[in-house]
């Protein structure tokens, strides 16, 4: 779980953006920069936008533990709006 300090920061919103639903493969496209979660193992990583998802930086499974599958849970302002 991602933490946080101030949550006047952190903005709630109603998941209209496909982003926020889809579930992305390690080599997948980021389509927003923001914190990932691994639906599996629970590990979480930071992505950029455009860059490729991480196969490589992120531990392996153990057996049993599943695929390496990445959802959005934080999407960062990184255009300042």
């Amino acid at each position: 779980m991602a933490w946080y300090v101030d949550n006047s920061h952190l903005s709630q919103v109603n998941p209209t953006h496909k982003w926020w639903t889809t579930t992305y493969d390690p080599g997948d496209i980021v389509p927003v920069s923001g914190i990932y979660r691994c639906q599996n193992c629970k590990r979480e990583v930071t992505c950029n936008q455009n860059d490729p998802f991480p196969p490589q930086s992120h531990p392996q499974h153990a057996p049993g533990k599943g695929a390496i599958r990445w959802n959005l849970i934080v999407r960062t302002n990184t255009d300042g709006d």
